[in-house]
């Protein structure tokens, strides 16, 4: 095993998931920036502020509904946040720092929303995500999502996407 891939190993092995406190406002920012950067081009600039989160920005989400965060060696390398939305669970900023991407820290923090799911009553969680973000899309379908529909990008702030839904109760 080559060093980078023995440095991914132990990464995938030693990342706890958590729910996030006010604490984390600023290091859920910097994970969420640092994700997205590399796309800036992919984003209309309105979209980009919308998906480039402030710390003030990220701490009237606790309010809203549950944050995550993925903590390696004592550092956040991961978020992703939950709110109701239509009836619906609906997931938000799925991010993971670019030096965890690939290390099965977002399938530990869509584990953490499938443990929520299964305390709720709700029978549906639902995400937006682009075609320009590598394998997302594939991520997501490995735990349960399916494409609904391809979004418009008059939807979403001039960038079109896709709509998935994972089904929980039927």
């Amino acid at each position: 095993m080559s060093k980078p891939e023995a440095e991914k190993a132990s990464l995938r092995e030693a990342v706890v998931v958590r729910l996030a406190v006010l604490q984390d406002a600023a290091a859920i920012s910097e994970v969420i920036i640092s994700a997205f950067s590399p796309f800036r081009e992919h984003y209309t600039p309105e979209a980009f502020e919308v998906v480039a989160l402030t710390p003030a920005e990220i701490l009237p989400r606790f309010d809203e509904g549950p944050q995550w965060v993925a903590e390696f060696d004592s550092e956040i390398v991961g978020t992703v946040s939950v709110i109701v939305e239509d009836g619906d669970l609906y997931v938000r900023s799925m991010a993971v720092a670019p030096r965890a991407q690939g290390c099965g820290v977002a399938h530990k923090l869509l584990d953490a929303i499938d443990e929520y799911a299964a305390t709720t009553e709700f029978d549906r969680i639902f995400l937006y995500t682009t075609y320009f973000t590598p394998g997302a899309k594939e991520l997501y379908g490995k735990h349960g999502y399916q494409w609904v529909r391809d979004t418009t990008a008059e939807e979403w702030y001039g960038v079109p996407g896709l709509e998935m839904e994972k089904l929980i109760r039927r």
